[in-house]
């Protein structure tokens, strides 16, 4: 099997599956009415400043305003930089982590930022004034004077030869780039290329940058399937198949601009099925919405992902192994920690993460649990840490989060149980009516009660608790009538008084 990007384009969202060795390991969804906004550059206003969480609020017009730590505020250095700040004693600072928020910004003042992460869940974007502009090869630093080189490029001479590569190109005494992973092997022409073309759209957005009125958009990073060729493509990737032929001229053009020694693989998928039923992405995707996780030997994951951080706990199961108990668990939590891997970049999910795995007695058992985990998630492009199994059995980790998990962006809270994923058991809502009427048939003078209810609670009104009903309407001397109301949910209801 060949590693494959599969690309569905609609009018309302654009969808990319990565499949390694037949297997779904990443999607990635851009809906047209609510894209994504890291990497876009902004001019924006602040709008108050907070010493106390050194942190400023800054309106880049959208409706939530976006949040600024003073450790994302960098010592700005270039002209076009300068200009863009008006009035910041920000330039005055060599270090901005050392410095007080309070120093570096003021209410009122207008300034250039760039998202770094999407608004999630309740908070607004997250953002820097530290702008990196990636190409094919390069990442460019308007702002730090550096050459950094992807530490994913392992190899000692190339990493050498790459930099000096770079450094024979005229890119200017401010300016610093990264040099990216795909950049291995690549000529002296292609990186003059990639620097030619980013310093040409920086002084584009910097002088768009002097002239907005904030807030403003200044500069948009392109849509989806074009930031997957730019920032996923790589040696292994051996077909790009898109089925929407306005997306696949797109995809062309930009290959054809950027990196024409791939755009043989590149083709207009015009086959009968959806694409996404090929390697069965659609039944996939639905998989990974849910709690569970089944492992092939019989045991599972729970996977709880909550505004603090994401919960993993690995069971056992069906699973009862040949040998011992001991023997069990270590089989289970070895292949938990690849299935995690995995669900870990196909679900998104980012931020903290605590793994529960099953306790095991045997150091040597623990460190090849670890380092499987740590082996598995190398082939992740997002950055992963893991810690040492901590004293209590868990694992913990950390995962750059900069978007909304897959759950996030596809689903919703519940309605009928607000998000907690749990109601109140029927029984539980007939004891809570019962105490209702009692309550009410003291304080009012009434002729009768009518109960409105879900249909649940109104049958077990008239099965399970019909009997303590009857004792009710002795008790208080008054019916009680009772009325289905189909639009209420389990736990819902109404006393009325009549």
């Amino acid at each position: 099997m060949r590693d494959e990007i599969l690309i569905n384009v609609t009018p309302q969202e654009t969808r990319v599956a990565l499949v390694e060795n037949g297997v779904l390991q990443e999607v990635h969804l851009e809906r047209t009415s609510n894209r994504g906004i890291v990497g876009n550059i902004y001019k924006g206003i602040v709008r108050r400043v907070m010493p106390g969480m050194q942190a400023a609020f800054v309106d880049i017009g959208h409706d939530r305003a976006a949040f600024l730590h003073v450790a994302d505020i960098v010592a700005i250095k270039s002209d076009e930089n300068k200009q863009a700040v008006e009035g910041s004693e920000l330039l005055d600072k060599q270090e901005s982590h050392e410095a007080d928020i309070t120093t570096l910004l003021h209410e009122g003042q207008k300034i250039i930022v760039q998202v770094i992460k999407d608004p999630i869940g309740s908070k607004g974007a997250r953002l820097t004034t530290h702008i990196t502009i990636p190409s094919r090869f390069l990442v460019l630093m308007p702002d730090n004077p550096h050459v950094g080189v992807s530490q994913r490029i392992e190899d000692l001479d190339e990493r050498t030869r790459l930099k000096d590569l770079l450094a024979d190109t005229d890119f200017g005494s401010d300016t610093g780039y990264i040099i990216r992973t795909a950049a291995e092997g690549a000529s002296d022409i292609e990186l003059d290329r990639d620097v030619k073309f980013l310093s040409k759209l920086w002084s584009g957005i910097s002088e768009k940058g002097k002239t907005a009125k904030a807030p403003q958009l200044i500069h948009e990073d392109l849509a989806l399937e074009l930031r997957i060729m730019r920032d996923i493509i790589e040696d292994d990737i051996e077909r790009v198949r898109v089925d929407n032929q306005k997306s696949f001229k797109r995809i062309l053009n930009f290959v054809m601009e950027f990196m024409p020694e791939i755009k043989n693989r590149i083709e207009l998928y015009e086959g009968e099925r959806p694409i996404f039923d090929l390697y069965n992405i659609e039944e996939e995707i639905k998989r990974a919405l849910e709690r569970k996780v089944p492992l092939k030997s019989g045991g599972y994951l729970i996977i709880d992902q909550t505004e603090a951080m994401t919960t993993v706990d690995v069971n056992t199961g069906a699973f009862i192994g040949h040998k011992n108990l001991e023997e069990t668990i270590f089989r289970t939590n070895l292949e938990a920690a690849t299935a995690l891997a995995r669900q870990l970049r196909l679900r998104n999910l980012g931020g903290i993460i605590i793994v529960d795995f099953i306790d095991m007695q045997d150091e040597e058992h623990k460190r090849q649990v670890l380092r499987t985990l740590e082996k598995a998630v190398e082939r992740d492009h997002v950055k992963t840490s893991i810690s040492e199994v901590s004293t209590l059995g868990l694992v913990e980790m950390t995962r750059k989060r900069s978007r909304e998990s897959l759950e996030r962006l596809m689903c919703e809270p519940c309605q009928q149980c607000n998000g907690r994923g749990f109601v109140k058991t029927p029984v539980t809502i007939c004891y809570e009516i019962f105490r209702e009427i009692s309550r009410a048939s003291r304080a009012y003078d009434v002729q009768k009660f009518l109960v409105l209810a879900n249909q649940e609670v109104i049958d077990c009104l008239l099965d399970e608790e019909a009997s303590s009903l009857a004792e009710l309407e002795v008790d208080i001397d008054k019916p009680i009538r009772l009325q289905v109301e189909s639009l209420y949910s389990p736990d819902q209801f109404d006393v009325v008084l009549m």
